[in-house]
């Protein structure tokens, strides 16, 4: 499978596209760490592409008090994968990290 070639226009498009995302992932991230935002107001707001896209590693990194080792950890326990994103957790998975973080 071949890469689709782009004309300058479509890739600057896809650049500013891919910067944005990543300037609302990290306030994002921010509200989190600072607690304006809770877990339970994530997994309500699935709609969001910025919030379905985002990986369950980096979300549970943002959360205040847990770093890359506990986030880690906590995932082996419920059994998600390092490389799952939010839109893919299961209904088990989000009652279990909401249990698990309350």
């Amino acid at each position: 499978m071949t890469v689709p070639q782009l004309t300058e226009d479509d890739r600057n498009n896809a650049l500013a596209k891919a910067q944005e995302m990543r300037s609302k992932r990290m306030e994002l991230r921010k509200k989190l760490k600072s607690g304006q935002i809770k877990l339970e107001d994530i997994f309500e707001d699935m709609e969001n592409e910025v919030i379905a896209r985002m990986r369950v590693k980096y979300l549970l990194e943002s959360l205040p008090q847990i770093g890359k080792i506990t986030a880690k950890k906590i995932m082996e326990e419920i059994g998600i994968d390092e490389s799952r994103r939010i839109q893919g957790l299961g209904p088990r998975q989000k009652k279990s990290l909401l249990d698990k973080l309350a």
